[in-house]
């Protein structure tokens, strides 16, 4: 058993040797041991600067010197001693890049945001909704708007209600006013404190009943006493909701009319968690409606609602747009358009560039004749143009050229080279490089599916 045991690891050794040379021999693959210690450092003018790490943490790099998050000097690194890479960089035959598919492009930086679309729904402005109800009891004897629909203007008259304690009230008013007048001549002030109370109190109870002024006026005037009172439209609006009938008794309190003005109505819209924190209030919004194709509405953001529904997973948003021409109406559904905030000189890569293997973000920079690098990143917002970018928190600097696509089989290849080197090395036994050659080629399926 121990025999075949041993056989078996002679074989695996000349396995990985026989890779090794061919790969040595075809050009394909070079490992890259970085500076020996036999070779001589090229003259401090003449090496190539890469950035300035921290000393404490490797993945925090700058493009230009200064102090870390943790107030200590930065470290230049050239480029023969890249310090965070120089184990697991790759180096790969130019001409194999090339049949590989292996395209690059450079770290952005830019004025991010990100454009959000979702569909929303017309709804009445609630801060233009009214309601016209009585403060009296009585008889509908006039009625003047008929349908749910009609259009009305500020101080239209709506009805008439004849109410026979209105009546009353008016000829208590009547005989106050005339006897005000007749002891206003008095010598007795009391007499005349009085009379005013009364005309004052009487007054008050019309005015309590939302009397206009100049129906007041013109009974103080005529001694006239009206046998109806007539309500008027409180604003401008269109009529959703009638419950009076003409004839009809209605009691203290009773909702006869519902008025929406119509000239502003909102949109409530949903967005997704991950969209919210590119909204804010007053941003510009634009809208279509399929009922009015080519027709652009512009609004803003009127207001984030602060919870999130938990059977749609998602956030309300109210939006407020101008609707002069009465277009919009409520019901109607809508596609919205919003343009988020901005985050100014924002590093950015294309999203295909970041392989991500769920513990971690990896972006492969291109050190130049066939070598990359794998870095690793801390990962922010995605946007950009057609939402195809992400923003980079760390782990890139702003001017680097990196690989946007076939970047798996560099994680692949660079993981392969990285385990030949640690058993050549001595720090692999031949059991455990076999396990970790089977990993990697089942790992890149993994980064193919995101």
């Amino acid at each position: 058993m121990k025999l075949k045991q041993h056989f078996k690891h002679i074989w695996i050794l000349l396995l990985l040797v026989l890779i090794l040379v061919c790969g040595f021999f075809l050009g394909r693959i070079s490992i890259d041991e970085g500076v020996t210690e036999s070779q001589e450092s090229p003259p401090l003018e003449q090496r190539q600067v890469l950035y300035w790490q921290a000393p404490m943490d490797p993945e925090e790099i700058y493009d230009r010197p200064g102090k870390s998050k943790m107030g200590m000097d930065l470290v230049l690194v050239y480029a023969d001693e890249d310090r965070t890479e120089s184990d697991s960089t790759v180096s790969i035959d130019p001409a194999v890049v090339q049949n590989m598919g292996v395209r690059t492009g450079h770290v952005q930086r830019l004025d991010f945001t990100r454009t959000i679309r979702t569909v929303g729904e017309v709804q009445y402005d609630e801060e233009r909704l009214y309601v016209v109800n009585t403060k009296i009891s009585g008889w509908i004897e006039n009625l003047y708007v008929h349908f749910v629909g009609d259009q009305i203007q500020a101080g239209d008259p709506i009805l008439e209600i004849y109410s026979p304690e209105l009546v009353t009230t008016q000829q208590e008013y009547v005989l106050a006013l005339k006897n005000f007048e007749l002891v206003s001549q008095s010598t007795v002030a009391s007499v005349i404190e009085d009379a005013e109370k009364l005309l004052a109190s009487a007054r008050t109870r019309l005015e309590y009943w939302d009397i206009p002024a100049s129906e007041i006026e013109h009974l103080a005037q005529t001694g006239e006493v009206r046998k109806t009172i007539v309500l008027t439209a409180p604003a401008t609006g269109i009529v959703v909701e009638r419950n009076a009938i003409e004839g009809a008794y209605v009691e203290v309190g009773e909702d006869l009319f519902r008025i929406a003005d119509l000239r502003t109505v909102w949109v409530h819209a949903s967005f997704y968690d991950n969209e919210v924190p590119w909204i804010s209030d007053g941003q510009p919004v634009e809208m279509e409606l399929s009922y009015l194709p080519g027709k652009t509405y512009t609004g803003r953001v009127s207001y984030v609602y602060p919870y999130l529904r938990e059977r749609a997973r998602d956030v309300h948003v109210r939006l407020i747009f101008s609707n002069p021409d009465l277009d919009l109406k409520p019901g109607m559904y809508a596609n919205v358009q919003l343009h988020g905030k901005v985050i100014p000189d924002a590093v950015v890569v294309p999203s295909e560039a970041v392989i991500r293997s769920g513990a971690r973000a990896i972006v492969f920079v291109v050190r130049g004749e066939g070598r990359f690098a794998p870095r690793e990143v801390s990962l922010g917002e995605e946007g950009g143009p057609n939402n195809n970018y992400i923003r980079i928190l760390r782990g890139l600097q702003g001017s680097e050229e990196i690989v946007t696509s076939a970047q798996f089989m560099l994680d692949s290849e660079s993981r392969l080279q990285e385990a030949i080197r640690k058993m050549l090395q001595g720090q692999t036994s031949p059991e455990e490089a076999e396990a970790g050659m089977h990993s990697r080629v089942t790992e890149p399926e993994e980064h193919m599916h995101h």
